[in-house]
């Protein structure tokens, strides 16, 4: 039975194919082909994964993920594709739905959102329910950095309190938009963000990346 996870990761996968291996991301300097070596690291090479939260283990990280960079693309996008190793945490659906949906969800928005011409894609109510209940539990992770009170809204009234503090700024979108702003993308993150100018200047322009 597929999964959101495997879902996400397929049209991930499709849509780093149909941009190449040198279109940019919303991943700073980023390529696509750089982008996909990390999806890889991530899953495939948790020694250097590490690098992502250990500010020590970092050079090896980077190391590591240019050495899958310079492998063939198609390379890259077929190892992507057929899911983790049975060595990967991310090899047990429970796993790999709780840690993979949000990620895929969003990198593929970093490939599609990089476009100028791109639009919001349109998903449906049980995904985006889904989308809403990891957010529920990581919003105030994501909003950690905030330097503001950040307040985030679905359109039917649902609230959670991201981040406690004054002034407060309420930012009001679908869950995936809400997952977006909140993990650094508020430059492209659809919502409507309440508040005192000032303060929901700073809410849009804070770094929320992890």
């Amino acid at each position: 039975m597929s999964t959101h996870a495997q879902r996400e990761r397929l049209l991930l996968a499709d849509l780093l194919e149909n941009h190449g291996p040198d279109a940019p991301t919303l991943c700073g300097d980023w390529r696509t082909r750089d982008l996909a070596a990390h999806l890889l690291v991530r899953e495939r090479r948790g020694d250097a994964a590490a690098g992502s939260f250990v500010k020590q283990l970092q050079p090896r990280m980077e190391r590591v993920q240019a050495e899958f960079a310079e492998r063939p693309y198609e390379e890259l996008l077929g190892l992507f594709r057929s899911g983790p190793p049975r060595s990967s945490p991310f090899a047990i659906k429970q796993i790999d739905e709780a840690a993979n949906t949000v990620e895929f969800f969003i990198h593929a928005e970093d490939v599609r959102r990089a476009e100028e011409d791109w639009k919001p894609r349109q998903l449906d109510a049980v995904f985006q329910d889904v989308l809403w209940r990891r957010l529920e539990k990581a919003a105030r992770v994501l909003a950690r950095k905030s330097p503001v009170g950040l307040v985030l809204r679905r359109p039917d009234g649902q609230t959670v309190v991201a981040r406690k503090g004054t002034p407060v700024v309420t930012v009001t979108a679908e869950p995936s938009e809400l997952l977006l702003y909140t993990s650094g993308r508020q430059r492209v993150a659809k919502v409507e963000a309440a508040g005192d100018n000032e303060a929901v200047a700073r809410a849009e322009t804070a770094d929320l990346s992890f």
